[in-house]
């Protein structure tokens, strides 16, 4: 038996043309390099996040590159928001297939030091907005039998990441993989395919300007087999891939880019 390949060539599988696309977080760092990254592939991009200046500002670079771009400011914790950007998105776009949710925060805080407040706080952004944003996005894909959504994981729902200290947003980013691989099921035989992304220690503002956080790297760079810290561009090709047709046949996955760090 002769295997049967596509007539489309594989760079043309990984375009994005005519998809609408919905990312959360999507003002600075990885969120905006994936409105980004997707915009350059094709889609449609509506830029959600809870600074509505930065979404403009965001929205401002894809239009610049040609992308059809949506900025929309959301505090993505609150109950109704999810339906209500993605009620956005449909009105504006005309449709959606891919939802990227992004939006995340992490307090470093030792265990013993952390507030029934502040574990909370870390739950509803990065957990419970997830499975809103999740349910919302589902509604309209589940009804067209289509739709891609991606969730941001992190390296952190695999090992336990060192010297910092953050307990709750370890536990919510293994929370996302297992919501991920949960909804993954669900909805497999009615067209949704539901992946997560778990990036490593990635090279953005919320590092260099903590003075919590700059002075790890060096310990960083000592756990990690690459000999650097990740680069937003270095999720591009990632989130592209999930995103789009080439990954029809995965589902459930959780794709982890972290320079080898998972690896010692």
């Amino acid at each position: 038996m002769t295997e049967t390949l596509p007539d489309t060539p594989i760079l043309d599988r990984l375009r994005l043309d005519g998809r609408r696309a919905l990312i959360t977080g999507a003002g600075q760092g990885i969120g905006r390099a994936f409105a980004h990254a997707l915009g350059e592939a094709g889609a449609s991009v509506a830029v959600i996040d809870r600074d509505g200046d930065r979404a403009a500002a965001v929205v401002a670079e894809l239009e610049a590159k040609g992308v059809t771009a949506l900025a929309l400011a959301a505090d993505v914790t609150a109950d109704d928001a999810a339906r209500d950007y993605v009620d956005s998105v449909l009105r504006a776009l005309g449709g959606l297939e891919i939802a990227v949710h992004n939006a995340g925060v992490n307090r470093n805080s030792a265990a013993e030091d952390t507030s029934p407040r502040e574990w909370d706080e870390v739950f509803a952004l990065n957990t419970r907005a997830v499975f809103l944003g999740c349910q919302a996005a589902a509604r309209p894909m589940l009804a067209q039998g289509y739709g891609k959504i991606v969730n941001t994981a992190s390296m952190a729902s695999l090992i336990v990441p060192h010297p910092q200290k953050q307990a709750a947003y370890n536990a919510a980013k293994a929370a996302v993989v297992q919501l991920t691989r949960t909804l993954a099921a669900e909805w497999a035989d009615r067209g949704v395919r539901v992946n997560c992304m778990s990036p490593g220690i990635i090279r953005t503002a919320l590092i260099e300007q903590s003075p919590d956080l700059a002075p790890l790297v060096a310990q960083w760079l000592e756990q990690i087999p690459l000999g650097r810290l990740g680069e937003v561009d270095d999720l591009q090709a990632g989130i592209v891939y999930l995103a789009g047709g080439a990954s029809d046949y995965m589902t459930g996955h959780n794709l982890v880019i972290e320079g080898g760090q998972t690896l010692w």
